[in-house]
């Protein structure tokens, strides 16, 4: 596969990602690196699950 393939592939991926409301875990490390040096990131599962759960807490947004 091209570097040209595999970069428009990622993008796609990355794209569907945030249309399903999850943020970029590459997104996280870096801000975690910059801002939060003394904490360890958590891992990509931990993530996704953390991010999930944040979405779906709030419970229902609709009355009916």
């Amino acid at each position: 596969m091209t570097a040209a393939l595999r970069s428009l592939l990622a993008r796609v991926a990355e794209t569907a990602r945030l249309a399903c409301g999850l943020p970029s875990y590459e997104a996280y490390v870096e801000h975690q690196r910059t801002h939060h040096p003394e904490r360890t990131p958590m891992s990509r599962g931990e993530f996704f699950r953390e991010r999930q759960a944040a979405r779906y807490r709030r419970g229902a947004s609709r009355c009916c």
